[in-house]
């Protein structure tokens, strides 16, 4: 069964490392209970660089679940969920199997998937792993965007039930492909 595993919420903030001052979103934190998600995301949650995250297209990130033991073991280290910054951290589905254009329900919610996520930089910056987002590209462990149809609230434990299949929509995994053939 498709189920929500947890929901994760993070503001803009700025950080200094051994690169510089960086700001970003991508420190997310796992919120418990209701959560209202609307057409522009999940209540709570805000993007840094607005040209190249956020807006209805993507008001959402969801990621799998099951890639996160593969990451643990091999990084040899934990990886929580929202460790991607993912909004939504998802059991049952990923990109081999979820098509662009298909349509899912959580509760009262929809969302249809419009893009694979294109792995940036922050990904490694976060962990302080230098190649982690080279790894996320190679593997295709990238997560998927969604656009919401229909909002409402949602909460961890909830059913995902696939409300209707694009027939002639790719795969994200399909679509990550095409995007990476495109842009070498």
């Amino acid at each position: 069964m498709n189920t929500l595993l947890s929901l994760h919420i993070g503001q803009p903030q700025t950080y200094t490392d051994e690169q510089g001052t960086w700001e970003t979103a991508f420190f997310k934190i796992t919120v418990k209970g209701p959560r209202f998600l609307g057409t522009l995301g999940l209540a709570g949650d805000a993007v840094a660089n607005t040209k190249a995250h956020g807006g209805e297209d993507q008001a959402v990130l969801l990621y799998a679940a099951e890639h996160y033991p593969r990451w643990q073991a091999e990084l040899g280290q934990e990886l929580p969920y929202g460790g991607f910054a993912e909004n939504l951290t998802v059991s049952g589905l990923d990109e081999n199997t979820v098509r662009i254009g298909d349509i899912y329900q959580i509760g009262a919610v929809k969302l249809q998937v419009t893009k694979p996520r294109i792995p940036c930089w922050k990904i490694a910056r976060r962990w302080g792993i230098p190649d982690l987002t080279k790894r996320a590209t190679q593997t295709g462990r990238t997560g998927w965007y969604c656009l919401v149809l229909q909002t409402g609230e949602i909460e961890a434990g909830m059913p995902i039930a696939l409300l209707e299949q694009s027939v002639s929509g790719e795969t994200v995994a399909q679509a990550f492909q095409k995007y990476l053939r495109q842009n070498q």
